[in-house]
């Protein structure tokens, strides 16, 4: 029996809770408080005894993933929290997750969208007693690195060091192989270091789970890349596999005239910025990309035009708005949205609750667009013209099509492109010698693999941007192929 027999009955959902707004946006720490044991195990008591757990399945209905794409032994562990076994839950949950500490903070629970309870009441808080088990294990000191007795003699660089390429890296280094990973960057993490702020995944976290990498065997190698054919060809000779775990880095791009003003930017280059301004000097070097006294226009209502409204809040920016091209979703779900497909509903993030208390009004525009941007006599966005849009198909599907008379001009002194991401960049393939396909990514007849055979690639450089959870999965998946094939 998995949880209280009945448990959902007698306990509704109580979610993590979270620090007051106009306390929060005084700093860049994280906003979540996490709940008592007590209330915690009341919240996995609520976990059923499900014929088929559907939290666990990682299916992919619609184009949108429903349970956890890790198959994490949800049931199990959250039954051991209702008995407070944390230390079992812990040692279950690590089966399948080798990073619990950035799912539980940063991924959006799928797991949740497939929890049976979901079908007709409010689905278990399963990212929260996740988030909750690992925390716990490092207090009580059950997060040590483990000694690797025996070696392979076979020898890996990993390129990038963001959730695929990390979990890559713990999964070949466990299985006894040595393992080098180059990070670009100053510090490693990819997307979790400079793509996230501070206040959703405190970049301690990050530092943490390195330095019990590293005194398990792994070696990183920051402000490293390679750079030449040359290099390349040698590194081919040194290792005996090399795996591209660099991300989809090619952002997309913002195609309207005044595209050039000064004060335009990608939102992955705003945030990253303001972090690494933040770790270095707490802000005072002058290096990041400041909304203080700024209209500020964000382009994109994504994961990450959420976290730039938030930072730009932080910034005591003159006013936030945020445009988006699709409609606004349902308060409930349609009937043609059923369960257990990721729920299609409007909700406020932490970005949006924050703008909104802030400015009076949540933050976002729907159905519109940016057609241009409208610079002053020296070549600073002043201010950027949006329109209403309709969807219409055409040959080549949907399109959004402006509507006549529903042009309005905005201020504007910042404005950040946070579209997604188109695709991974060509350089590191190119130096490889890896065929690319139509799309740009790397071609090849099997997965995790490469038209080089000794390099692979997982992640988002392989499937696209995705979820961390997907880039964390792609990653040990990717890593025990390698494993398969050094024993052939």
């Amino acid at each position: 029996m998995m949880g209280k027999t009945g448990g959902f009955l007698e306990y509704s959902r109580k979610e993590h809770g979270v620090r007051a707004i106009k306390e929060r946006l005084g700093d860049y720490q994280e906003f979540t408080l996490r709940l008592s044991e007590t209330e915690q195990r009341n919240q996995a008591a609520r976990c059923m005894n499900c014929g088929t757990p559907f939290c666990q399945t990682g299916l992919l209905i619609e184009g949108k993933v429903t349970g956890c794409p890790l198959h994490n032994l949800i049931p199990e562990w959250n039954d051991l929290i209702f008995h407070g076994r944390w230390k079992d839950a812990y040692e279950r949950l690590i089966l399948t997750n080798p990073f619990p500490e950035f799912t539980g903070r940063v991924c959006p629970a799928p797991c949740e969208a497939g929890c049976n309870l979901g079908f007709n009441d409010d689905p278990t808080c399963i990212r929260d007693n996740e988030l909750q088990i690992i925390e716990k294990a490092f207090a009580a000191g059950l997060v040590q690195p483990l000694q690797i007795t025996r070696r392979t003699g076979k020898k890996v660089l990993v390129i990038g060091s963001g959730p695929s390429g990390l979990a890559t890296a713990h999964t070949l280094n466990r299985l006894g192989h040595a393992v080098m990973v180059y990070e670009r960057e100053d510090r490693i993490g990819g997307l979790l270091m400079y793509g996230i702020p501070n206040m959703k995944l405190d970049k301690g976290i990050i530092a943490r789970r390195q330095a019990i990498m590293e005194a398990e065997g792994v070696r990183f190698i920051c402000r490293t890349t390679v750079e030449s054919r040359e290099q390349a060809e040698q590194i081919l000779v040194e290792y005996d596999a090399v795996l591209l775990c660099c991300g989809s880095r090619q952002a997309r791009d913002l195609a309207v005239p005044g595209r050039e003003a000064s004060g335009v930017h990608f939102a992955v280059d705003y945030l990253g910025r303001n972090t690494r301004s933040l770790l270095d000097s707490n802000l005072t070097d002058g290096k990041a990309i400041l909304a203080q006294g700024q209209h500020v226009v964000i382009v994109g209502g994504g994961d990450t035009g959420t976290d730039c409204a938030a930072t730009a809040v932080r910034q005591n920016a003159v006013s936030v708005t945020q445009i988006e091209i699709l409609a606004r979703p349902p308060e409930r779900r349609s009937p043609a949205n059923p369960w257990p497909e990721w729920p299609v509903v409007c909700k406020q993030d932490y970005g949006q609750q924050e703008a909104a208390c802030k400015f009076g009004a949540d933050p976002r525009r729907w159905l519109t667009t940016v057609t241009k941007i409208n610079p002053d006599s020296s070549g600073n966005i002043a201010s950027v013209e949006i329109s209403k849009v309709k969807w219409e198909k055409t040959d080549r599907g949907w399109s959004p099509v402006p509507v006549a008379g529903t042009e309005e001009t905005l201020p504007c002194d910042l404005l950040l492109i946070a579209m997604g991401f188109i695709g991974p960049e060509p350089e590191l393939m190119d130096l490889f010698a890896v065929q690319k396909d139509p799309r740009g990514y790397p071609a090849a007849d099997r997965l995790y693999h490469t038209s080089n055979p000794k390099v692979f690639t997982a992640g988002d450089q392989r499937r696209g941007q995705s979820l961390v959870v997907w880039a964390i999965q792609d990653g040990v998946a990717c890593a025990y192929e390698v494993n398969q094939i050094f024993r052939q």
